[in-house]
């Protein structure tokens, strides 16, 4: 099942699923207040930003992200910004969440001429964890199975928001050559509800339930974006020096378990708190925020900079050895993203060291831009350009 792209239309409707949501969850009175703190940009501000930068400006001093971008794509991303930069976490997460993301998906597939998703997807709970199983056939064993963890700043996200992206994922993996491909999607806990070591102790729950169902760790393709990503990293610190955290994770997490097959990381967030960061006239991340977000995410029991939270500060090569998966590593991130030169570093210290890693740094691309643009880009190709690189890696490795 691959969607259109999301139109004028889309972002109507999203906004009158999310209108009531935000009453519930976040009230009247702030609500509001959030509303008129965005007037002022969206009557002022962003046609004026518009205009200039992607009009009057000449091309060689635009970035090469808005060279290429379309008007719908600017627009979005500006957007994007100014909400990451200004609105509250406990607003953001709203826009992200199931009441709001699988309305809206639904809407979105009876536009395109589907009553019900054509691919079978559930709701997943268990004690421990909850997340959501997709699967082209639930009543076989699949070929190969995605450990996917959602992006967010550890505080927004959720796996409904991803669904199309995941389901779009899984039917490019079909159209490859596979015949049961799945998906499982971990619902971590997001912060302020709780902070680490939940999130690892749930991914490396939801972990040994995959390799429950799939039998097989070399089918196994642990991925992630930005915040997920970083999970993921974790989860593959965890389960390559287990005694070492012990004492961080609360005695859970101290059974032994296979390493996956294959890593496919997209823009993970590798520092949690790096100098390196710096905001980029392109990119929608803003790096205070995130900053504030990862403190948030230690609280007091870790530092930020400690190696479990922040992978890419672990620069022991045999601990790398031990946690890199048999296939290797997979990173893609964008040039033009906050990320990029932690990220970027990272690929160069697993590639002097010998350990399987293969990269690719977008031109012109921001944060995450395999998922960006499967909702904004303006073409089929444009769109689907990003997954159709994972879903390569992955049919050569496994």
């Amino acid at each position: 099942m691959i969607l259109g792209p999301v139109s004028y239309l889309d972002c109507f409707v999203f906004c009158v699923f999310l209108a009531p949501q935000l009453l519930i969850h976040v009230g009247l009175l702030e609500t509001v207040a959030v509303v008129l703190q965005c007037l002022p940009f969206l009557l002022f501000e962003l046609p004026f930003q518009f205009v200039r930068e992607r009009y009057l400006h000449k091309r060689e001093n635009q970035s090469q992200f808005l060279q290429k971008a379309s008007a719908f794509e600017d627009v979005v991303i500006r957007c994007v910004r100014y909400a990451f930069a200004h609105i509250p976490p406990k607003v953001g997460r709203v826009f992200f969440s199931k009441p709001v993301a699988l309305p809206f998906l639904k809407f979105r597939m009876l536009r395109h001429g589907y009553l019900r998703s054509p691919i079978h997807w559930n709701e997943f709970v268990d004690k421990r964890f909850k997340g959501i199983w997709i699967i082209k056939d639930p009543m076989k064993k699949p070929d190969v199975c995605i450990f996917y963890a959602h992006g967010g700043g550890f505080s927004m996200g959720s796996a409904y928001f991803y669904l199309e992206f995941l389901l779009t994922w899984l039917s490019l993996l079909g159209d490859n050559g596979y015949h049961n491909p799945a998906i499982f999607a971990l619902e971590y806990t997001l912060v302020p509800d709780a902070g680490f070591p939940t999130q690892l102790e749930e991914a490396i729950a939801g972990y040994e339930h995959v390799l429950l169902m799939t039998r097989d760790p070399n089918k196994i393709v642990v991925s992630g974006d930005s915040a997920g990503a970083t999970i993921v990293l974790s989860l593959l610190l965890h389960l390559a020096n287990i005694d070492r955290h012990l004492e961080k994770m609360d005695g859970v997490g101290a059974w032994r378990l296979a390493k996956p097959g294959l890593a496919v990381l997209i823009s993970p967030w590798v520092t949690l708190v790096s100098k390196r960061h710096r905001d980029t006239t392109s990119d929608y991340l803003d790096a205070g925020h995130l900053h504030l977000y990862a403190r948030q995410y230690a609280g007091e029991k870790v530092a930020t900079d400690d190696p479990l939270l922040s992978p890419g500060n672990c620069r022991h090569v045999l601990w790398w050895k031990k946690a890199v998966p048999s296939k290797g590593m997979y990173l893609v991130s964008g040039a033009e993203e906050v990320f990029a030169p932690e990220v970027r570093d990272l690929v160069e210290f697993f590639k002097r060291n010998n350990l399987k890693v293969n990269s690719r740094e977008e031109k012109g691309g921001i944060h995450a831009w395999p998922v960006a643009s499967l909702f904004l880009g303006s073409s089929p190709e444009a769109r689907q350009k990003g997954l159709k690189a994972l879903v390569q890696t992955i049919r050569e490795n496994v």
